[in-house]
């Protein structure tokens, strides 16, 4: 992922999506015009709701413009506008909510916003199923506006016996209802913790220590944790995220994490997760039964949203069936995905995402009865990360939108009973900086969300993207008066980190301590000073990979190390200049075989706020492809395709691309694949638009045997690592024969590759052995 921009300025109540970012051209700027209408609510009649007025307006019900005053009712975001849902003004936001104020959840309710649900698709059915009918039978003929006034007045006791009964496309309308003070209101009121735990509890902010290694290093990923609990934090889940997909490389990571928790007899106190696709955790714990810790999966709102993840509803039901066990299943959903993967159906973010806790919350309920059956007492341990800010400007763009967002998916996600933390990030191209991530930060917490993430620093060093930093945590208690879980709580206090009073002690923000403990604990009986010289050496060898571990602090527990802090403020700047850097025409010239191509992006600027531009390529491109592929006449079996990205310097760099391609034509043609001459080079190009050239270069229904796409890709700067992807995608002919079919779903990734993390020789065995794997199962 990536970063963002300057310092806390004032409120801007509505952000211009038309202003372009620095650097745009009146060209980019121009783009902007083509995009959807936006919602106009001009006057409403005494008394009128969402159906009186669309009956009113169209002379029938019609579910479009259904759609379209449900999501002027939101608080501005660019998301909301790409896909015509947003109001024109703050007069037809005030009319749309006044609407939906007026409106029956009863007459909602029998109106789902997705209306194809009704007749392709089952989750919506599915979701439903999981309500309280009684509960939803007594609020059928409430207004939405008596459920706010129920839900800012009304006892916890009294909200948790109605919520088993609102639907997802309630709750997700609710909360338009309400200012940012009153969701904070709502947040602060409902709680939904753990079985046995003080996570998700009044008055508790958990830590999700989040050890991500560029490498998958296993020394990255265990230091980090030593690092988070030398600050005494991390007791919700040591969630990885991995690198690589390959099982055997989740189930080094699953180990290293499961070591950590069975040494210092924690594994009954909290769990640990690599948070790869639930099909190969499954894998793993067949390959090592009981290192897995809780399960982890991305979702999506609909069943098509959740086909680009590779997730059915067959498939989460069998693994969460199976979830019996002490752990249950850990979820990822996020405002704008939907809508990115092109499923936005319509409808608004807002909805999307009360529809991912609707199918967590139904699944939640699948754990309890599968642990029931099992003769089990059902208790099932499911946590929800909200990632708001992950995907980029699209999606929104400032700091008060991130804030907004962030309140209504914790209130949202209250109401579905579940146990939800917040990734609050950003990248590089949303006006959202390093420090405006701590002012939302101090905007968010009275809402009391269940957990955050945490880093030794705000930046993460694989996916390059800024959230949670170590120190935050620390300031937010000290300034909120939140509290650890606990039995973590203790365990800190045992490890000597802080004191019985919960003070910081000398050995506050020493890694090197806690590991010295851990040896102790492995029955290490050196001397201190073996063992912390030991602890030095390793530590260097982290940084050396380009981990940073936050060793002491500054003037203040919460304040981070000053030369910690000025590396990481360099590594923003770098990020910020490459992504406004391109592809040179000498470098385009060195590459052998270089065939330039363009997508419909105008600018650098265009490309990174309208991703769709950078998604499909100009007129001109589809026709040398098309002559190429008449060229070629069927005798090559892979294409490789090079693509800018975020950061052109991932592929300009020295020692970056050329090894790289070098190394991956030797494999790939010692294993008798029949690889193009060419190198497509395409600039402002995207993963979908290698897609598009797949389908150019390799449709033919009658033809047999896969054809593969090797799309290099630059990655969102921040690491400092100038890193690239390679993307494999090797269907049959038949299906790239079919427009639209080809997606990220049937794509492997390998991330991270450059010089100084996965070197580009090790990057191309990796990418030649999944090529193998996916064209052995065509």
């Amino acid at each position: 992922m990536a970063e963002s921009l300057t310092q806390p300025r004032e409120e801007r109540p509505e952000p211009l999506p038309a202003a372009p970012l620095p650097g745009a051209s009146a060209e980019a700027a121009r783009s902007h015009e083509s995009a959807p209408a936006r919602v106009s609510i001009p006057r409403l009649l005494p008394g009128e709701d969402v159906f009186a007025y669309v009956r009113r307006v169209h002379g029938a019900f019609e579910p479009r413009l259904y759609q379209q005053v449900v999501g002027a009712a939101n608080e501005f975001k660019e998301g909301d506008a790409a896909i015509g849902v947003a109001a024109a003004d703050e007069e037809s936001r005030r009319n749309a909510r006044e609407l939906l104020a007026r409106t029956r959840i009863g007459d909602l309710d029998a109106y789902p916003l997705i209306q194809e649900q009704l007749h392709t698709e089952r989750l919506y059915t599915y979701m439903q199923g999981a309500l309280d009918a009684k509960a939803q039978a007594r609020t059928a003929s409430w207004t939405l506006g008596e459920l706010k006034a129920f839900l800012l007045s009304a006892s916890e006791a009294d909200i948790h016996e109605l919520k088993g009964g609102l639907s997802s496309d309630v709750i997700g309308c609710v909360v338009k209802l309400m200012s940012n003070a009153e969701l904070a209101a709502v947040g602060r009121t409902v709680f939904n913790p753990l079985p046995g735990s003080k996570v998700g509890a009044r008055g508790y902010l958990g830590a999700r220590i989040q050890p991500n290694s560029p490498t998958d290093h296993p020394e990255d990923i265990r230091w980090q944790v030593f690092n988070g609990w030398s600050f005494a934090l991390g007791d919700v889940v040591l969630g990885t995220n991995p690198v690589s997909s390959a099982p055997e490389s989740v189930a080094a990571v699953e180990s290293a994490l499961h070591d950590i928790l069975v040494t210092f007899g924690l594994r009954d106190v909290m769990p640990h997760c690599v948070l790869a696709h639930v099909d190969v955790q499954a894998v793993v714990e067949a390959m090592q039964p009981g290192t897995t810790g809780i399960w982890f999966q991305s979702l999506g709102s609909t069943e098509a949203a959740n086909r680009t993840f590779d997730v059915t509803l067959e498939k989460m039901e069998t693994h969460t069936a199976a979830r019996t066990g002490r752990w249950g299943m850990y979820f990822e959903t996020g405002q704008g995905a939907d809508a990115t993967n092109g499923h936005a159906s319509g409808v608004d973010m807002v909805v999307h995402e009360s529809r991912k806790y609707g199918f967590s919350r139904a699944l939640t309920q699948r754990i309890a009865a599968a642990q029931a059956r099992a003769g089990l007492e059902p208790a099932p341990h499911v946590i929800v990360n909200d990632v708001a800010g992950f995907i980029g400007p699209e999606v929104f763009r400032t700091r008060e939108q991130l804030v907004r967002c962030c309140l209504e998916d914790i209130v949202m996600g209250k109401l579905h009973g579940l146990t939800i933390g917040l990734d609050v990030c950003s990248t590089l191209h949303m006006d959202v900086s390093l420090d405006d991530l701590g002012w939302c930060l101090e905007q968010l917490m009275p809402a009391n969300p269940g957990y955050l993430m945490a880093l030794p620093t705000r930046n993460d060093p694989m996916l390059s993207y800024l959230t949670t930093g170590f120190q935050d945590h620390v300031r937010l208690r000290e300034r909120f008066g939140y509290k650890v879980d606990d039995r973590m709580w203790a365990f800190f206090q045992k490890l000597g980190v802080i004191d019985a009073e919960g003070r910081p002690t000398q050995h506050f923000g020493d890694p090197a301590w806690v590991y010295l403990q851990y040896r102790r604990h492995k029955g290490d009986t050196r001397p201190d000073a073996d063992v912390l010289a030991e602890a030095a050496r390793q530590m260097g060898e982290v940084r050396a990979r380009g981990v940073p571990l936050a060793v002491g602090h500054g003037e203040h527990p919460w304040d981070l190390e000053p030369s910690l802090d000025a590396e990481l403020r360099r590594l923003y700047d770098d990020a910020k200049a490459g992504l406004w850097s391109d592809l040179t025409p000498d470098f385009i010239a060195s590459i052998p075989g270089a065939v330039p191509l363009r997508t419909r992006a105008s600018t650098r600027s265009d490309y990174i706020l309208h991703p769709p531009s950078g998604e499909q390529l100009e007129p001109a491109a589809e026709r040398v492809l098309e002559s190429l592929r008449s060229r070629h006449a069927g005798r090559y079996d892979v294409q490789l395709v090079i693509s800018d990205g975020l950061d052109a310097r991932s592929l300009m760099d020295e020692g970056h691309l050329r090894p790289f391609l070098t190394a991956l034509r030797t494999r790939l043609e010692a294993a008798g694949r029949r690889v193009a001459p060419e190198h497509l080079v395409l600039s402002l190009g995207r993963v979908r638009a290698g897609y598009r050239a797949g389908e150019i270069l390799f449709a033919d229904a009658a033809a047999d045997g896969p054809r593969a796409l090797i799309h290099v890709v630059g990655e969102r700067p921040g690491s400092g690592h100038h890193s690239f992807s390679a993307y494999v995608t090797a269907p049959p002919a038949g299906v790239w024969a079919r427009p639209g079919t080809v997606d990220h779903n049937i794509t492997r990734v390998v991330a991270g590759i450059s010089d100084t993390s996965l070197r580009p020789e090790a990057a191309a065995t990796e990418v030649a052995r999944i090529l193998g794997e996916l064209t052995s199962a065509s």
